[in-house]
């Protein structure tokens, strides 16, 4: 599961590692939660990445009252292609989530660690951010009768890898840099050749550090977003 990340790197780091055709000018945001805005990284117009700003937890296009559904702001790639939320996207609106750092807890209710889980460095740097990575996510356009409409995006998740599976069962999707470009590519590239993709991190490639200090805050009470809800039935 993540249902927490960072983005700490300055904007011309993001758009180097990314190469998207829109540079932009973003704060450093230390703590991402479920419901907040959210950029991401997705194929535009002749084979170009763009940044867009999009809202975490997915609602999908065919949702008649978001008010009424449960956000999804983590879906399992074992079951992408079952799924109706996530169907559609997978073929057709693959992105891209920048993070410098995702954070995880474990532990009995009540009495919770929290850890901060980023990319281990290969080499010097002077910059003080952890070294980027990339969530794969799924986006989708939501457009009401009345004419709202937004955009919104879920994280993908896969099995932990060695050090994960020490705090969590689940972890984020991270793809390496040389796969940003297949999995971008809706338009020719199909949804089954860029499945396995979805793998969990190398092993030895994360550092988990432990904060004592971050502590959780109640979530919005507008909305409660969920990890895939794939026990809850058919519907997702």
């Amino acid at each position: 599961m993540c249902s927490k990340f960072s983005v700490t790197s300055d904007p011309d780091e993001v758009q180097n590692a990314f190469h998207y055709i829109n540079p932009a000018n973003f704060p450093r945001r230390d703590n991402i939660r479920p419901t907040e805005p959210v950029m991401i990284v997705r194929e535009a117009n002749a084979n170009r990445r763009e940044l867009a700003l999009v809202r975490w937890g997915l609602i999908p296009h065919w949702v008649k009252d978001p008010d009424d559904f449960t956000l999804i702001i983590n879906a399992r790639a074992e079951t992408l292609m079952e799924k109706p939320s996530f169907r559609t996207s997978v073929a057709h609106k693959r992105c891209l989530f920048p993070a410098n750092a995702f954070y995880e807890w474990s532990g009995p209710k009540g009495n919770r660690t929290p850890h901060l889980i980023t990319m281990k460095q290969q080499k010097e740097q002077n910059d003080a951010s952890p070294p980027l990575m990339a969530f794969a996510g799924l986006w989708d356009h939501w457009l009401g009768a009345d004419g709202s409409e937004f955009e919104s995006a879920v994280i993908i998740t896969v099995a932990a890898n060695e050090e994960m599976s020490q705090i969590h069962q689940r972890m984020p999707a991270i793809l390496k840099p040389e796969h940003y470009d297949a999995w971008l590519d809706v338009k020719n590239i199909r949804a089954k050749e860029v499945l396995p993709l979805l793998a969990p991190a190398e092993s030895n490639s994360l550092s988990i550090n432990n904060l004592e200090s971050l502590k959780e805050k109640p979530a919005p009470k507008k909305a409660t977003p969920q990890d895939d809800p794939s026990e809850q039935g058919s519907l997702f």
